[in-house]
């Protein structure tokens, strides 16, 4: 190997610095160049996204249970702060519609300060987790899981919005339980608003329209728009932002911390945690996306810990859950960003609309804005991935049922958690019919196929060098779920046998479990006098082996099954083995 390959070798291998996992892409991209074209990119790019952002960030805090201001604060604040120390070139942040549920149970039982509390010690979990490297797991979380959940969260939102679409009026409190906000809407369908009604479809229309022919256009600001002109114009009975919130202020409030207790702290305690794994999710998914588009790599440690940022930032301004927003960053990828200088642009341009254009958004009907979020939770459910995922196999499509399921009628933390589980479950279920034994292989110097057609011939058990020695090949990760097969094989070794060979030259990988099983083998074996020899082990495995009891006098390490008989029947060997052990 050249020096070259080797100090190649050694770079891929070592463990990255500090800097290499927490540097933000902003620095990154200043070191490589960034002309005054790239700022030009950004700037349009920032343009577009605050356009399709500003409506959103509304919709989304009203459909959340609090007002629209608190929709914009956080996605000027956060979404500023995620795109200054953030890991991904292109992450745009702010409130998303995943945290919806999360966020509108938690203001039902606690309040906005309660709200405002619970994302303020979430970002203290998210910077935690970056700085313990977390980051680098969590996209681990098995595919049907992620499916499942979002489309939990899909029909959730759309369920949220039925009110507002169709003007219903109720006696009571809407319920935030699915079965009975459905039962609720259902016993007020004789409120239904004719005028709500067909300004949320002339919504929904003009963003479907503008998607399929005029996709560059900022559907969605003109639906919104448009909705606004034609409630003025026509004095139409419909709710809007004025009428229920009175508009939204015209500048920042002060930075303010929560209120806090002890007591308030733990009864929020289990929304933080949830707010916090949601935003990690939701955030990293979100750069995996934004990687595939572009060719670039985020440093998702990095990214966890300016989404912990961007969260106790946006709770300071009063603001909510702050993550990454998948749409919005492919949108801003698509306009051209070059940079994280978009995602902070988008934030001063939604800044200077607030300061500019707030006394409009009162004339904003509440119709058009949940029409909005119907179309967002249209697009954000994958019907055709969870349609794949049923298809495929009884294991993914039982994880995502259980996942959808639980999120819907349920909770969506304990959706997540017991899918990711039942995911874990299956996984350890197939790695264990991957692992095997073979008992009594036949212990010639070349083991390979012997016929001319390259098929091997059936085993004769005559073949074996000796009938007083057994000799067993274990396949494929040696862990917990597979510990209790092999280990049942293993211990039925009966006496009258003057030795046993276990090969591990086909065992990637052996976890504790499997180690202790076989530390009761060697010395089940030790007191009934029979010799075990272990061939084949990696440093790795003969490390964890010699850990759980299985070493000399108990066991006799071997390079290989051919080294390892000629020292059971007594004939002597070329030389000893590095991997042989001493004596």
């Amino acid at each position: 190997m050249s020096i070259t390959s080797e100090r190649a070798a050694l770079h891929q291998f070592r463990q990255p610095t500090f800097t290499e996992l927490y540097l933000p892409k902003l620095v990154t991209v200043w070191r490589e160049g960034y002309g005054l074209a790239d700022f030009r990119a950004d700037l349009f790019a920032g343009l577009t996204v605050a356009i399709v952002a500003l409506p959103l960030s509304m919709a989304i805090a009203i459909a959340s249970g609090v007002t629209p201001d608190r929709g914009l604060y956080t996605a000027v604040v956060g979404g500023f702060i995620v795109s200054l120390l953030g890991g991904s070139r292109f992450q745009i942040g702010g409130p998303a519609g995943a945290f919806i549920v999360l966020v509108a149970v938690t203001a039902e039982r606690h309040g906005v300060d309660g709200v405002i509390l619970a994302t303020m010690m979430a970002g203290l979990f998210l910077i935690a987790a970056g700085f313990l490297r977390i980051g680098t797991y969590i996209k681990f979380i098995p595919y049907p899981v992620t499916v499942g959940f979002t489309a939990g969260i899909a029909v959730i939102i759309f369920a949220s919005q039925l009110r507002d679409l169709g003007g219903i009026t109720l006696s009571a409190k809407e319920p935030s339980e699915f079965i009975p906000k459905l039962v609720a809407l259902a016993g007020g369908l004789h409120t239904v608003n004719p005028s709500a009604v067909a300004i949320a479809a002339l919504s929904i229309l003009v963003i479907a329209a503008l998607r399929r022919w005029r996709p560059s256009w900022p559907g969605i600001l003109i639906a919104v728009v448009l909705a606004a002109v034609v409630t003025s114009a026509l004095s139409l009975p419909v709710e809007t932002i004025g009428t229920r919130f009175g508009g939204i202020p015209r500048e920042l409030p002060s930075p303010a911390l929560p209120v806090f207790s002890l007591e308030k702290a733990k009864a929020v305690l289990p929304d933080a945690i949830a707010f916090a794994l949601l935003a990690a999710i939701e955030s990293l998914l979100s750069a995996v996306v934004a990687d595939g588009m572009t060719g670039r790599r985020h440093r998702s440690n990095c990214e966890l810990v300016a989404q912990g940022v961007a969260n106790i930032g946006s709770a300071l301004f009063g603001g909510i859950c702050v993550t990454g927003l998948i749409a919005r960053t492919a949108t801003n990828i698509r306009a051209g960003a070059m940079g994280p200088l978009a995602g902070m642009l988008h934030s001063v341009f939604l800044l200077l609309f607030m300061l500019v254009a707030a006394p409009l958004a009162s004339y904003i009907p509440l119709a058009a804005l949940a029409a909005v979020l119907v179309v967002v939770a249209w697009t954000m459910a994958e019907k055709q991935e969870f349609a794949t995922l049923l298809r495929s196999s009884w294991g993914d499509a039982v994880v995502l049922l259980a996942t959808f399921l639980l999120t819907v009628f349920r909770d969506l933390t304990e959706g997540i958690l017991v899918g990711f589980a039942l995911g874990a479950v299956l996984f350890i279920h197939r790695m264990a019919e991957m692992t095997g034994i073979e008992e009594r292989s036949p212990l010639v110097v070349a083991d390979r196929p012997d016929d001319g057609n390259g098929e091997r011939v059936p085993y004769d058990p005559a073949l074996a060098v000796d009938r007083d020695v057994l000799v067993y090949r274990i396949t494929g990760a040696f862990f917990f779920g597979a510990a209790s097969a092999i280990g049942s094989v293993l211990d039925g070794v009966t006496d009258g046998r003057k030795a046993f060979v276990v090969d591990f030259a086909a065992v990637p990988f052996l976890d504790s479990t499997a180690a202790n099983v076989l530390g009761r083998v060697a010395a089940k074996a030790h007191r009934q006098g029979i010799r075990l020899f272990v061939t084949g082990a990696s440093p790795a495995v003969r490390r964890a082996l010699l850990t759980h009891g299985v070493s000399p006098p108990r066991a006799r390490y071997r390079a290989t099954i051919e080294r390892a008989v000629a020292d059971i029947k007594g004939a002597p060997a070329a030389s000893v083995s590095v991997a042989d052990d001493a004596g």
